[in-house]
């Protein structure tokens, strides 16, 4: 375990440099647009398949509460415990989908310019 936090406080601290260049490149370099791409990616495709399938999850343990589960208070219990999964699924992917939106939007990833960013002066 020890070994696996110095590598990825290594990692971390090596590609700090990586990190800030794509932050001050005005083009945003090639660090900056696989960034980009990582993060529009992640918005537009995972994020929506990820609430499609706790959608189907949610709906599956509705039939096993309400139809599978008439009599049978075992098939209850485990379709009352998917709907909960869902709903808290749900709350997770919508906080992870507010992160990749606040860092895109603070970034300036999004097309938008941030404002008052500092500059950097080479003369």
């Amino acid at each position: 375990m020890r070994r696996l936090q110095i590598i990825a406080s290594s990692a971390t601290v090596l590609m700090m440099p990586f990190v800030t260049f794509a932050a001050f490149n005005p083009n945003g370099g090639e660090f900056g647009n696989l960034l980009a791409n990582i993060l529009v990616f992640t918005n537009t495709v995972i994020i929506p398949f990820i609430i499609g399938i706790g959608f189907l999850v949610f709906v599956w343990g509705m039939f096993q509460f309400f139809i599978a589960g008439g009599a049978n208070d075992e098939a209850k219990e485990k379709g009352k415990s998917l709907m909960i999964y869902a709903t808290l699924g749900f709350v997770l992917i919508i906080v992870f989908w507010g992160i990749i939106n606040l860092l895109t939007q603070s970034t300036g990833i999004a097309g938008e310019a941030v404002l008052n960013t500092p500059k950097v002066i080479v003369p």
